[in-house]
């Protein structure tokens, strides 16, 4: 038996206003005046002086804001990452994301790329990546993804949705400052934390389970619930609790695996664009079937913060674009293989699938 050998996150820094600190962790990783500090901020910040007037532009430092209303695609990552090369002289000292999953991991992969040769698409798989990304960092600004953790970057390619996984990926450096999710609106607050939660059930109900996994799992799952479902926190605690909740999910799928609603939303996003968050909750809202207890808890706290879902997003499909999305959702192996085991073929068929799909 083999193990792998796993990267984690070196250095983060956790605590209220803890991102006043950026300057001086990035200033001894200067290469020199000529190697600038690219920032990928969400454009939600664009006239947020709170937050822009604390990023510190020296030299030839740059300052890109990025759209989050698209998930990231690997056209996207080369055309930043060429307009970087264009602009500046050097290879940069560092590139910074700040925002959620999007910017974090369009980040992630505009470091890797700015160091390996050909295109984005290319490295859309498992440990594909040849060469050592650039010192990044990542600053999430709403807590749920776990991409401030993970050794994936998830990308929309020409043919298939798909991280690319690697373990260059994780980022050099985070900063866990809750005081940056003050303003998230509620639908998304809760989309993104779903996020989370529905990576801690397809961890601890998977077939990859491991102690390791596990332990991870649960501690995610427990704050999921105090924050979602319980009535005792104040608004600091309960977003610090979802930073780490987010923090502990993520590192839960290091060493496992997600299951069937993220096979299945990876399929939606990649057909209709549906953002990840919301994708997970419209898929997970129908996974009774494979997750009793997960979506029994997951209605509750629907109701309790009276969040209504989208329906019918796949009614007017045709059978092309149907299969589009099977294709998609059959391609992730991994996650089928958590969620159902070796002989995951046997159970869900395409025809199964699809009359999931057609729920929705």
């Amino acid at each position: 038996m083999s193990y792998k050998n796993f990267p984690m996150v070196p250095r983060i820094i956790f605590g209220r206003g803890s991102f006043n600190q950026l300057n001086e962790i990035l200033t001894p990783k200067r290469l020199n005046i000529n190697a600038p500090f690219i920032y990928l901020v969400d454009d939600v910040f664009k006239n947020n002086s709170w937050l822009t007037s604390r990023i510190q532009l020296s030299y030839n430092d740059k300052i890109i804001f990025i759209s989050s209303k698209e998930e990231p695609k690997t056209s996207q990552v080369d055309a930043l990452v060429e307009e970087i090369i264009l602009e500046n002289k050097e290879r940069p000292s560092g590139v910074i994301g700040i925002g959620g999953g999007t910017l974090l991991d369009l980040a992630k992969a505009v470091s890797i790329m700015l160091t390996n040769e050909g295109e984005a698409k290319d490295y859309q798989g498992w440990d594909l990546v040849k060469n050592a990304a650039i010192y990044h960092v990542g600053i999430p600004t709403i807590s749920g993804t776990g991409a401030e953790v993970s050794r994936t970057t998830v990308l929309t390619g020409p043919h298939k949705k798909l991280g690319i996984n690697s373990d260059f990926t994780p980022f050099d450096q985070v900063i866990l400052d809750s005081e940056l999710t003050d303003n998230v609106p509620k639908d998304q607050w809760f989309y993104t934390g779903m996020d989370c939660y529905i990576h801690c059930v397809e961890s601890l109900d998977g077939t990859y389970l491991n102690a390791f996994s596990e332990s991870y799992g649960d501690m995610a799952l427990e704050l999921c619930k105090e924050i979602f479902l319980g009535d005792d926190l104040t608004k600091v605690e309960a977003q610090e609790k979802l930073m780490m909740a987010s923090w502990h999910g993520g590192m839960s799928i290091v060493y496992s695996q997600v299951g069937v609603a993220h096979a299945m939303s990876y399929g939606l996003s990649y057909l209709l664009g549906t953002k990840h968050g919301i994708g997970n909750c419209i898929v997970f809202n129908h996974l009774e079937e494979f997750y009793p207890e997960g979506v029994k808890l997951f209605k509750e706290m629907k109701l309790k913060h009276d969040i209504e879902l989208p329906e019918g997003i796949c009614a007017n499909l045709t059978d092309e674009e149907f299969n589009a999305m099977i294709d998609i959702s059959f391609s992730l192996e991994p996650l089928w293989e958590n969620a159902l085991g070796k002989n995951w073929k046997k159970i869900i068929t395409r025809e199964k699938l699809r009359a999931l799909y057609q729920k929705m």
